[in-house]
């Protein structure tokens, strides 16, 4: 939906990136995702604006004629934005950002040293929801930050529900269980919030595919 009174449409979701998968269904519980910390690396709008590629494939950045490709394994990922009621809602704003395979950030307050970065992965992307609430992104698999599981960041904007931060992690990967933030979540709040991969099956440049319901408060 566009705006509070407009009523939010319902509808079947379709094949991601060109890749089938089976449509994700919404918790029974349609509980509302928990929110998490934005942490120290969400890079600043004013200093991303100076990017030369923006835009919801992080897997590759354009320099001049150049299509530089991202180290790691990449991943098609469709988000689908719903509210608590089972209504999924169209015109949210959805950012992610995540290390790269160096496992460095994207941030003015990381030094931006020879050889430290990826050149070719964005480290972040946006994309807004359409009528069936469903926006696809394009990435790597995260992998481990010192300290930390493999995770996305990720942050929605709706004028229904206001601004809302969280974090994606992969599901059963080995080092959820040490990390602080997933232990911190309540068991019936981790699905919420648990990447399924999928192996790609075309030969589009995609390693996984994962498919996953954002649940916002109605």
């Amino acid at each position: 939906m566009s705006c509070p009174p407009c009523p939010r449409r319902r509808a079947l979701l379709v094949a991601a990136a060109g890749t089938a998968l089976a449509a994700p269904t919404l918790a029974s519980s349609r509980r509302a995702l928990a929110e998490m910390t934005e942490g120290p690396f969400y890079p600043p709008r004013a200093w991303r604006e100076a990017w030369p590629d923006q835009d919801a494939d992080l897997s590759r950045v354009r320099q001049g004629e150049r299509l530089l490709q991202a180290q790691g394994e990449h991943l098609g990922l469709e988000l689908v934005v719903a509210d608590t009621q089972g209504r999924l809602v169209d015109g949210a704003e959805i950012e992610i950002w995540q290390c790269d395979a160096l496992a460095h950030y994207r941030h003015p307050r990381v030094k931006a040293e020879p050889g430290r970065f990826d050149p070719g992965f964005q480290g972040f992307g946006a994309a807004r929801s359409g009528a069936q609430g469903q926006a696809r992104l394009r990435t790597i698999k995260p992998v481990p930050y010192p300290g930390r599981t493999p995770h996305i960041h990720f942050k929605l904007r709706h004028a229904s529900f206001g601004e809302l931060t969280s974090q994606l992690f992969v599901a059963a990967d080995p080092g959820n269980e040490s990390d602080f933030l997933w232990r911190r979540l309540k068991t019936a709040d981790r699905p919420g919030l648990t990447l399924a991969l999928q192996q790609a099956t075309l030969d589009n440049g995609l390693r996984w595919m994962a498919r996953h319901t954002l649940v916002v408060p109605a």
